[in-house]
């Protein structure tokens, strides 16, 4: 007897696609200033106007990491926050409402679809919502010449996918065991909001005492900075690169795990 081979995870991954441009065309709009007019609310303010004094205090290349103006220096940790913003949201209220107000999740699995394949979509989404988002910060922020680089800023687009995995993942996995959407404010407070302001984005980690430091370098975060510095700067370090490379990807990968076990436990156990 001739037996049938089951479709494989791309095949019921794509299966999913016409749900997820349907999201995309129903939402879009109401995240178009999110995702486009902050960041440049972002440049204005921190970039230009706080730039100018403190290029002006004499904050020389040395203490800025080699960067010629404030605004080169903190351009790559604005596209890497915008990274971990999206990631983070995308993680949080969707995968509540799939959850607990629509209930998608349980319609999804009870077609041929695996928890697997559900948690593959949805990362894939939130990954494009990423790359759309920081992909028009990264040309919006060509004009100001805060690259050193072309194909520095170019390799930065990848890199904020990359942060967006590091965030997407574990965020969902913490989502999907939530009964509520209160436990949303903790991940702001103990996580987004600190790593926006301390993990390299702004100023230079040195300022910080030893143990914070220290801190800073065990977020994604800081790896997304210093990468995507690296990058703009063209200061390239190979094996400093591939340290924050393999770092955000063992996050991304343990995040998708913790995800589907998470969910698993949710919606089948």
């Amino acid at each position: 007897m001739a037996t049938t081979l089951a479709p494989g995870r791309a095949t019921m991954v794509l299966r999913q696609v016409d749900y997820w441009i349907t999201v995309y065309r129903r939402t879009w709009k109401g995240t178009a200033v999110f995702s486009f007019l902050m960041p440049l609310m972002y440049v204005g303010a921190m970039g230009l106007l706080l730039g100018e004094y403190v290029d002006r205090s004499g904050a020389g290349a040395a203490r800025l990491e080699g960067a010629a103006s404030y605004l080169a220096f903190i351009a790559p940790g604005l596209v890497a926050a915008q990274a971990m913003q999206i990631g983070a949201d995308e993680s949080m209220w969707p995968v509540m409402g799939r959850l607990k107000w629509h209930k998608t999740y349980y319609s999804m699995i009870a077609s041929p679809l695996s928890i697997g394949d559900v948690v593959t979509a949805q990362v894939l989404y939130s990954l494009f919502r990423v790359g759309l988002s920081c992909g028009v910060f990264l040309l919006v922020l060509t004009p100001f010449d805060v690259y050193e680089s072309g194909w520095g800023a170019v390799l930065v687009w990848p890199v904020s996918l990359l942060v967006g995995l590091a965030f997407v993942t574990p965020v969902l996995g913490f989502s999907a065991g939530l009964s509520s959407e209160q436990g949303f404010a903790l991940i702001y407070r103990i996580g987004v909001v600190p790593m926006f302001l301390f993990s390299g984005a702004f100023f230079p980690i040195s300022n910080l005492s030893e143990p914070l430091q220290w801190l800073a370098r065990a977020t994604p975060l800081w790896h997304g900075v210093e990468l995507s510095r690296m990058l703009t700067l063209a200061q390239l370090d190979l094996s400093m690169a591939a340290v924050h490379v393999c770092y955000l990807v063992a996050v991304g990968a343990l995040g998708w795990w913790w995800s589907v076990r998470r969910l698993t436990r949710r919606l089948v156990i």
